[in-house]
Formats: C-alpha cells, structure tokens, sequence
C-alpha cells in the first residue's frame, strides 16, 4: 500500500500545547475509525508553522477526505517513493 507525507501549513503549531495536540489528534483517530481500516496514521512531526505527517493509504483521496472531515489543512500531499537514511550510503555486503 502507499505511504504519503502531508503537509499542512498551521501557522504557530510549533506553539500547541501538549493539551491541543492531543485533541488535533483525538480527532484525526475519530475520522480514521470512521473512514476504516484502508488509511493509517502513521507518525507526524510539528515545526513552528507546519506539521508534516506520514500515511499509509491506498491514494491521496482518502488523505484529502479524512482532512475534509478533521476539518484540517492538507495542503500538499505527496506519495513517497523510496525512504533512505545513513546506511543508504554504505556499500552492500557481499
């Protein structure tokens, strides 16, 4: 299944209380509940003006619909073709 990066542009989010995160989340979990099995949320990380987040899902609809519903910004959601990472750079073994 694909897995996206969304970003949404919540300018001061770097700023929400731990209290605000948990409602923001509280309630993409209620949209994902009601929207079924078929998209994940898998991590998000909070900037000072943005939050980007990581989704399995089988298209971008389904992303663009759960933010409809949560009744936040998607304002870019991008499907990632390959994950790399330090170890990517050192030579296979043989």
């Amino acid at each position: 299944m694909p897995k996206y990066v969304i970003e949404r542009e919540l300018p001061g989010a770097g700023k929400l209380t731990a209290a605000q995160l948990q409602a923001i989340s509280q309630t993409s979990c209620g949209v994902l509940q009601a929207l079924g099995p078929q998209i994940q949320w898998v991590q998000s990380y909070v900037t000072d003006d943005k939050i980007y987040c990581v989704y399995v899902a089988p298209n971008a609809e389904i992303i663009r619909e759960h933010a409809r519903r949560g009744q936040f910004p998607a304002n870019h959601i991008a499907e990632i073709k390959s994950v790399i990472d330090p170890t990517t750079a050192e030579s296979p073994t043989r």
